[in-house]
């Protein structure tokens, strides 16, 4: 592997560790991000002011050495609105940028291209602290990076999902990155979108609560009592949305599970691949809720339970939860099509409303 591809690698994941006192995010239940827009030149300022302030948005804005020049009058003006100024790219000029925002510079964020031991170290030495690579994807407390084209359309998404954006600097409990941030990260991308990606599992967590993802199945896993060529969904938790939303309100993160629930029922009735399954299930340590939603409770094969259990241990440790469940055999719930759509579907729903 060449040397500058090597490095370009070690960067983003030496900050997703917290080296050079790195960010990570704000609180992982708190339904706001970090909204964060790169500003090269005067044009990209004005756009990006005008598509914020019609949302009635505020924002950091990355603004580069070239854009502080172009658009210095403006930047001061910006921060009286309510936005933050930050730096974006090089060279790393902090004090110009707060001459003229009138702003102390806390962040301050790096393409990958511009991430050098040199600049980090900058960095470092003037109490900036630089923001990691953005998130994929909005979810509670994560920074995002969105660039002047998408804006217009992110915005009222982010609104649509629930998501109230902000500064990264007003992010709740932002907080710097720890190693264990590199771990859980590199758990998700190994792991669990492995996983996903050859299971075909459908993510149902676009709103900011959501934690339910479902996989169809052509089969019906023991102890399932149906015959076993029999089409079935199965559920699987977001575990970082759920571990989340539990660490800042149990009750919230109740009626959110029983929301999810719903989200699965449409899915049932919209997604094709979903349309033949005859029964829902689920494999967890939490099966108490299950029972409470209406779902059978059945015991696993012995040497089935013990392998569920084993994986359930390294997924508390990669998200670093240290409460213990309070049910320490898994078991599966399940219910059929029918019923769950009795309980969960849209006309349900309705008549309960």
């Amino acid at each position: 592997m060449p040397a500058s591809m090597s490095r370009r690698t070690l960067w983003p994941l030496l900050l997703r560790a917290g080296a050079f006192g790195s960010l990570h995010g704000g609180h992982p239940g708190d339904p706001a991000v970090g909204l964060t827009v790169p500003i090269e030149s005067a044009a990209d300022f004005a756009a990006t002011l005008e598509m914020l302030n019609a949302q009635g948005v505020k924002a950091t804005l990355l603004v580069s050495l070239t854009a502080s020049h172009e658009c210095a009058d403006d930047l001061w003006r910006a921060v009286q609105a309510g936005h933050e100024v930050a730096g974006w790219n090089g060279p790393i000029q902090p004090t110009r940028l707060e001459a003229l925002s009138g702003q102390p510079v806390r962040y301050w964020a790096l393409a990958a291209s511009s991430q050098t031991g040199g600049a980090l170290r900058k960095l470092r030495q003037a109490g900036i602290a630089p923001l990691p690579a953005p998130a994929r994807e909005a979810a509670p407390g994560a920074l995002l990076r969105v660039p002047l084209a998408d804006l217009r359309a992110v915005l009222p998404d982010l609104k649509a999902r629930g998501y109230r954006a902000v500064p990264a600097g007003e992010l709740r409990d932002l907080r710097p990155a720890e190693p264990r941030d590199l771990l859980h990260h590199l758990y998700q991308r190994v792991v669990e979108d492995r996983y996903a990606q050859r299971e075909g599992i459908i993510d149902l967590s676009g709103r900011f609560d959501a934690v339910m993802r479902v996989a169809a199945l052509d089969h019906a896993p023991p102890p399932l009592p149906l015959p076993p060529g029999t089409p079935t969904a199965e559920l699987h938790l977001n575990s970082t949305r759920l571990v989340g939303l539990a660490s800042r309100n149990l009750t919230a993160t109740y009626k959110a599970y029983q929301r999810s629930l719903r989200d699965v029922a449409q899915a049932l009735q919209t997604h094709p691949e979903l349309q033949g399954a005859q029964a829902v299930f689920a494999v967890t340590l939490f099966h108490g809720p299950l029972a409470k939603a209406g779902f059978t409770i059945l015991d696993l094969p012995p040497l089935r339970a013990r392998w569920y259990g084993l994986g359930f241990r390294v997924l508390r440790a990669a998200y670093g939860t240290t409460r213990t469940p309070s049910e320490g055999t898994p078991k599966m719930g399940w219910m059929t099509r029918e019923a769950f759509l009795e309980r969960y579907g849209e006309k349900k729903v309705q008549r309960r409303e």
